[in-house]
């Protein structure tokens, strides 16, 4: 657990827990951890402490299992006080050891986060190796919890409120170097024994180390209680000037979505005002609000248990061996296509970027080299390395190129015969182990692998636009593919260190489907008379990233428009029955406004100013005399998304609701503090969800009318991801 040893009179405590692949918080670590502080302390012979790790991290922050069981349990049948020494206790030991008497010295080997950094500030100096890939932080925030071992009361005594309060909010990591210019560490080592080396000579020179925060100060009245925060106290001129407008900022950014972020600022604010024993004290009363909160069990759920699953590859067939894929095809050197390429080469795959010219090919280049030149000019990246990256992609405009791909992607436009056409093409040069993929993000994939020769190898892998910042990959099943090219697309995927989620067929399959419900019931409000400014600060303050008509404009409303007729092709329901269609069709017909691409949407894009809402739309559309409440028009933007993900689950485009509820996030932006698509309904309760549904249909369509499984899981008390939780498909 904990490996003890004294050099030189000085003990060094290296954590290294057996059967598992991180040191971690709990309830083992914490009797290790006693047990031997203890000794060091009690120890005469010992006249200071070093806290290392054997492991290639230094300590990864609380163990999976316990948080796990701490999210299930009902704490608020629990005795308050049991309940809150539980939580403490990690606290309580922390202070115990960094006013022990001796001094304590963290040599941070590799990622020190949350908990894990949280033993680095009860230390008294912080070494970290110096090693760009480790993260040092306390990304809590990010999950809906706070740093709950005095991260928020350490951190901002020690840097100061104006870069902790930014750091804790947005639950930051960074890296070693990066973390000794904001002074989260006071010394970098090359390499592990110059870091012992530099800890030994410290604790040599500081024999009565102590916490800034716990020194009397003589001749000023600065004592325990009075510790002068870096920057100004709370009291002080330029504490205020930080807290009340940073309150402010917090709101407009958050919506009052996000507990964890005001139970942060709280304890900076309540907490700098006493002694850190009761600043403790005060961040463990929020973070025990925080674990009843169903915010917080949602986002760890989905952002860090079910994460961690998929990225792992738990949609992947076991029984199928892995590919180690080399060679990449991109057919179409649009942005899209090029951004794949980019991804791609970056993995340090080959790649052949496609198009009808070599000129077009060379020119869909041009993306991957402008982000290559971003990362040299910040520092994240040398010139040798992005020289290397570019020279991956060869442009071409011939199909004979393609030979030797492990897997080709088609990026053309959503267009069925162009993507016959180059499927066709390009399989002939192909060999019988390479997997086609298309990109479409509309087009059923069984319909478009009627092209192909071979349809167990022909599979959907849907990326999201700009590829290189988008984390998600829809893969989509065909009636026909098979396992094999599931699992080598899933390889790529994890190659190129995104997060795949597999899907089964049907029109827009789960994502486009469900987001494109967003846009187009913000639409629909708009055209009902509902004022546009009022829609589009509904969506913002349900959560969503930007308004439905400010993404309707972003995504092309020509292009709804181009998918809509496909739709109306294959489906035979006329545009001005789907949802938005007539207004849709009036916008790239009549006034041809096809969105920011023209300067032209549902906003204006002056060339030198502010977009704004286009004005004409309220004499197209006249408001209603009374206004629905900021609240109607939130649930009904939300749950509209949210009926349409309960029908793919049911109808089995999805395979589970976790992968809903993860799509719904990385993919187009679903509320995170939700926990996806499929826990706000859970959040809002099934019972509850099915009654508004039904008042929603009544006074507004069919779309929203709730199904009758989702009515027996209402009656029954199920839910989605509880106890009963049901497999609809």
């Amino acid at each position: 657990m904990i490996d003890y040893s004294v050099e030189e009179g000085i003990a060094i405590l290296a954590w290294n827990m057996e059967g598992y692949p991180q040191n971690v918080m709990n309830d083992h670590s914490y009797a290790a951890f006693i047990e031997n502080m203890d000794k060091a302390v009690q120890d005469s012979q010992v006249k200071g402490i070093i806290i290392s790790s054997k492991k290639d991290s230094f300590f990864a922050g609380a163990d999976l299992k316990m948080m796990r069981e701490m999210l299930a349990k009902d704490h608020s049948q629990e005795d308050p006080k049991t309940a809150f020494e539980s939580a403490f206790k990690w606290n309580a030991v922390f202070r115990k050891y960094e006013t022990a008497g001796k001094p304590l010295v963290a040599a941070i080997n590799g990622h020190a986060l949350g908990g894990g950094y949280e033993i680095c500030l009860m230390c008294h100096y912080r070494i970290a190796l110096n090693n760009p890939k480790t993260q040092i932080g306390l990304p809590e925030a990010q999950i809906g919890l706070l740093p709950g071992a005095g991260g928020t009361q350490r951190l901002p005594r020690l840097i100061g409120m104006e870069k902790a309060v930014p750091f804790l909010l947005e639950g930051q990591k960074v890296s070693p170097a990066d973390a000794l210019k904001m002074g989260l560490i006071h010394e970098l080592a090359a390499n592990p024994e110059d870091m012992l080396a530099a800890a030994k000579k410290w604790i040599a020179a500081n024999p009565k180390a102590m916490q800034p925060w716990d020194e009397e100060k003589k001749g000023q009245i600065v004592a325990r209680t009075h510790y002068k925060v870096p920057g100004g106290n709370i009291q002080s001129p330029k504490g205020a000037q930080l807290l009340m407008p940073g309150t402010a900022l917090l709101w407009d950014k958050s919506k009052g979505n996000y507990p964890a972020q005001r139970a942060i600022m709280n304890c900076v604010y309540e907490g700098l005002q006493v002694p850190m024993d009761l600043a403790i004290k005060i961040e463990t009363r929020y973070f025990m609000t925080l674990l009843q909160n169903p915010v917080a069990k949602n986002m760890i759920r989905t952002l860090f248990f079910a994460m961690q699953e998929a990225n792992k590859g738990i949609a992947r067939p076991k029984d199928v061996p892995a590919t180690d894929i080399k060679k990449v095809g991109i057919l179409g050197a649009g942005m899209m296509g090029a951004g794949i390429a980019y991804v791609s080469a970056l993995a340090g795959m080959q790649v052949v970027l496609k198009d009808v010219s070599v000129e077009s090919a060379e020119k869909g280049k041009d993306y991957p080299r402008d982000l290559l030149k971003k990362s040299v000019s910040r520092g994240k990246m040398n010139q040798e390395k992005a020289e290397g990256v570019l020279a991956l992609i060869h442009a071409t405009e011939k199909a004979e190129d393609m030979k030797g791909c492990d897997l080709i992607i088609e990026a053309v436009f959503e267009n069925r015969e162009l993507k016959a056409k180059v499927t066709q093409e390009t399989e002939a040069f192909l060999s019988e182990n390479a997997v086609f993929g298309s990109n479409t993000s509309t087009l059923p994939i069984t319909g478009l692998a009627e092209a192909s020769q071979r349809p167990d190898n022909f599979i959907g892998i849907h990326f999201f636009s700009p590829v290189d910042k988008m984390p998600l990959v829809e893969i989509i099943m065909g009636e026909k593919t098979s396992a094999y090219a599931l699992a080598l697309t899933i390889d790529y995927v994890m190659k190129i260190r995104k997060t795949p989620i597999v899907v089964n067929d049907s029109r827009g399959f789960y994502t486009s489907r469900c987001f494109g419900t967003y846009t187009s019931e913000g639409i629909q409000m708009m055209s009902e008379g509902i004022h546009p400014s009022l829609v589009e600060r509904a969506g913002t303050m349900a959560g969503m990233p930007v308004g439905p008509l400010d993404v309707a404009d972003a995504v092309a409303i020509d292009l709804a428009y181009k998918v809509m007729k496909q739709a109306e092709a294959d489906t035979g329901v006329k545009i001005e029955n789907q949802p938005s269609g007539s207004v849709v069709k009036k916008f790239v017909e009549e006034l041809e406004r096809f969105g920011k691409k023209n300067k032209k949407g549902f906003y204006e894009y002056p060339d030198n100013g502010k977009k704004f809402i286009w004005p004409g739309l309220l004499e197209l559309y006249p408001l209603q005399a009374e206004q629905p409440s900021v609240e109607e028009c939130k649930k009904r933007l939300l749950h509209r998304q949210a009926i349409e993900a309960v029908r793919c689950l049911e109808e089995g485009v999805l395979r589970n609701a976790t992968d809903g509820d993860i799509g719904s996030i990385l993919a187009w932006g679903f509320p995170p503090y939700t926990g996806g698509i499929f826990s706000y309904v859970d959040m809002v309760g099934l019972a509850t969800f099915v009654k508004e549904l039904d008042e929603l249909a009544d006074q507004h369509g069919e779309r929203f009318r709730p199904t009758e499984r989702l009515r027996e899981m209402a009656a029954n008390g199920e839910s989605f991801h509880g106890v009963k939780e049901a497999a609809l498909a």
